[in-house]
């Protein structure tokens, strides 16, 4: 593999081009579906391809091929080198990437549980007890969905500037979406967990998944709307990853920031208050963010974007790195060999406080504790909104009633200039971003208090 890469990587420079890369791939993914008791879909997909991009005359050119073999990559290099030199005849801002040390290396990824090593009837089987057991929990259940993938790549990625990195990357997700009824009110929550190994059911059982998610239906049916306005809340470990990666993640995307993002031109300026410090890592190794190299070959790391209150940083590939003259972050992500890599989040996260979730109440006379979203979304101008599946009421320092129904909006920069304390305790989500391509990712961090945020009910 390595001398064929590196012998059609040559014929492109030949050319002349000012460099090119080549991403090798192997997938194999498994994808099941089950719906209130019956198996809908199974799919089962193993494919091969290589995505090439090129750089010539300052703009680029990318394509694909499904074979690994050197007469099919020459063909599919040369038509990339073509797409490059016919959009650079018009390209008004060359492209220019961000100096890196070239890398050889490898990068295999230990898992206790390897999902082909489980039989799919295993697979199966343990869905549809998840199942039945959301629908044994209570009559009030209505309705279960529940979709699973695992999903194994391995890649290989070549450059003209020497590097040469292989990788293994896994993923086994589990999504469950269940609806009940009750007195004529309809309720559903969703619950998405995952790992990088099937060792995910070993600390997540059928029934500890059914129960929570079938919990949290059954308090919305018997939960009261809450009082809509301006009001102080703890927001749970679920939704602070929520507002890290939706709300302020994206526009520090430096893509989305040169786009005209609410951080353009703020770096170094403070932004939220002391007690807030948000970073992305591809450090932590349970994330589904965290690799070793990204798909640029830049080392995976640590990027602080907000350090107590301050923006001091914001995620880069090599070429946004190169126009705003910083080092690149190893953000560069791509869904697979189908597409360019993009600029995506890996693991971002609220840094963790001193308080405990007793001390976090006491203060607040009235208002709620969010506990989990619903979903999400963010625009670039910074406001935001998201729905909350899970929420209760506080009352004099202590947890009251359940409440349905729950959104919270607002703008990004103002919510953080209201955190005034961050908990001890610290959650990581895992989760799927669609930013133009569908990616695995993790998000999370403390407990937040915020002072207030504008709380709406149905």
């Amino acid at each position: 593999m390595k001398d064929v890469l590196h012998s059609t990587l040559e014929k492109i420079t030949q050319l002349g081009a000012s460099y090119a890369e080549i991403r090798a791939q192997k997938n194999r993914n498994t994808i099941l579906s089950v719906k209130d008791g019956q198996v809908e879909s199974v799919t089962l997909a193993n494919e091969t391809g290589t995505g090439i991009r090129v750089l010539a005359k300052g703009a680029w050119g990318f394509s694909t091929t499904n074979s690994l073999e050197q007469v099919a990559l020459e063909k599919s290099l040369h038509n990339a080198f073509k797409m490059a030199n016919a959009a650079g005849k018009s390209v008004r801002e060359p492209v220019k990437l961000a100096q890196v040390k070239s890398v050889e290396d490898k990068d295999f990824i230990a898992v206790k549980k390897d999902p082909k090593d489980i039989d799919i009837s295993v697979k199966i089987d343990n869905l549809l007890k998840i199942n039945k057991s959301c629908f044994d929990f209570d009559k009030k259940i209505k309705s279960v969905t529940i979709n699973y993938a695992d999903l194994f790549t391995q890649q290989t990625l070549a450059t003209t500037e020497g590097t040469f990195i292989e990788q293994l990357k896994m993923f086994v997700w589990n999504y469950c979406w269940v609806t009940g009824k009750s007195n004529g009110i309809m309720a559903s929550a969703r619950d998405e967990i995952g790992a990088h190994g099937y060792e995910l059911y070993d600390y997540e059982p059928s029934e500890k998944i059914a129960e929570r998610v079938s919990k949290k239906v059954i308090q919305q049916l018997e939960a009261k709307t809450p009082k809509s306005g301006s009001h102080p809340a703890i927001i749970g470990t679920n939704i602070v990853g929520v507002l890290a990666h939706e709300a302020l993640g994206h526009i520090c995307e430096a893509d989305l920031t040169l786009s005209g993002s609410a951080l353009m031109g703020k770096t170094g300026e403070k932004i939220a208050s002391n007690n807030v410090t948000i970073y992305d890592s591809a450090l932590i190794p349970e994330g589904f963010g965290s690799l070793k190299y990204d798909d640029e070959g830049v080392p995976g790391q640590r990027t602080q974007l907000i350090e107590n209150g301050i923006l001091v940083g914001l995620m880069h590939n090599r070429e946004t790195a190169a126009k705003m003259n910083v080092p690149p972050t190893g953000n560069a992500r791509a869904q697979d060999f189908r597409v360019t890599p993009l600029i995506r989040m890996r693991n971002t996260c609220f840094e963790k406080g001193n308080y405990s979730f007793d001390e976090l109440l006491e203060d607040i006379k009235f208002g709620y504790y969010l506990e989990a979203f619903r979903g999400g979304q963010a625009n670039l101008d910074g406001t935001f909104t998201v729905g909350v599946q899970s929420a209760f009421e506080i009352k004099n320092g202590k947890l009251g009633q359940p409440v349905r129904n729950v959104g919270i909006a607002g703008n990004t920069l103002q919510t953080l200039q209201q955190v005034d304390a961050c908990g001890k305790d610290f959650g990581l989500e895992m989760g799927r971003c669609g930013k133009g391509q569908m990616m695995f990712e993790s998000s999370g961090g403390p407990p937040v208090r915020v002072k207030n945020i504008l709380i709406g009910g149905a």
